[in-house]
């Protein structure tokens, strides 16, 4: 049963185009599917019934597993199996009547004006790695892009005359992002006083945003830096790479930014993803109302 996981996970590397984390989540989740198979003496797809399938969902929910957890796992399953059938493995789909449980809705966190301008000027512009940190708050906070999209930026996907950077987020689609002033102008000092520095020994380095060792960033790098910053700015929230793009979707939004734009602009290829910023402006706004409001 292993070698149709490994036959699907190829399918979506080759002919869906989508990344390699997505395919590393497909891949823990029918892992885990095919282990409580066996524990079922369950050894062939075509076995699989509707019963099988709830009675798995069952026990992740009485393991405490989350509503999002299931539902991915939802997700991940009908899939497979559409899969499954779509290349005659099976002749049947067992997940066809078997409905995603409601998702909790989970508003994202934010933050506020000033708190992102705090955020931004905490490096210290003095230190070179300080004039990078400032460079890469700016960039995320201007773009709202993915971490993934930051560390994947390189020199030639900066157009900075036309005020624009080219990125590939979820399944290698290319997007244009326009940049603000600020950003450029950060971007600009970071590339004539700080990056020829730390490209000394790794001249040949094409990655835009890189370590003290001239390497390009990783995704671990970023999030240690960003905490550090979140410290000496002395913010008391959760702050991660992704409260940066939700926080740039939230003030677009409030500052009257239209729905289908900030969805390019993110990258969203369903609106209702986008559609969550519309909740944080409304709560936001109810909040504003009843502390400034003398009848509230």
């Amino acid at each position: 049963m292993e070698e149709q996981i490994i036959d699907y996970l190829h399918y979506l590397t080759i002919e869906r185009g989508l990344s390699q984390n997505t395919r590393v989540s497909y891949q823990r989740d029918l892992m885990q599917y095919a282990a409580f198979l066996s524990t079922q003496q369950v050894t062939q797809w075509q076995q699989v019934d509707r019963v099988i399938v709830l009675t798995f969902l069952q026990s992740l929910q009485a393991a405490g597993k989350s509503s999002a957890t299931v539902i991915r796992m939802v997700s991940s399953l009908r899939r497979f199996h559409q899969y499954l059938r779509q290349e005659r493995v099976t002749d049947h789909d067992p997940m066809q009547h078997i409905d995603s449980p409601k998702k909790q809705q989970k508003l994202p966190d934010t933050l506020s004006l000033k708190e992102v301008e705090r955020l931004i000027e905490s490096p210290d512009t003095r230190e070179v790695l300080g004039i990078r940190d400032r460079a890469i708050l700016e960039v995320m906070y201007a773009t709202g892009l993915r971490v993934s999209e930051l560390i994947g930026l390189k020199l030639k996907d900066l157009h900075l005359s036309m005020g624009l950077l080219q990125t590939t987020g979820k399944g290698d689609k290319e997007r244009i992002v326009p940049l603000g002033d600020l950003a450029i102008q950060w971007i600009e000092t970071y590339l004539s006083d700080a990056r020829p520095y730390l490209t000394r020994k790794n001249t040949e380095e094409t990655h835009l945003f890189v370590n003290n060792h001239g390497r390009h960033l990783s995704r671990q790098g970023i999030w240690k830096n960003l905490k550090s910053l979140v410290r000496q700015a002395g913010i008391n929230k959760n702050v991660t790479p992704h409260t940066l793009r939700h926080s740039f979707a939230t003030h677009l939004l409030e500052n009257g930014a239209d729905l289908r734009t900030v969805q390019e602009l993110l990258g969203h290829a369903d609106i209702s993803t986008t559609q969550i910023y519309t909740h944080i402006t409304k709560k936001r706004m109810t909040e504003v109302y009843k502390q400034h409001f003398p009848r509230a």
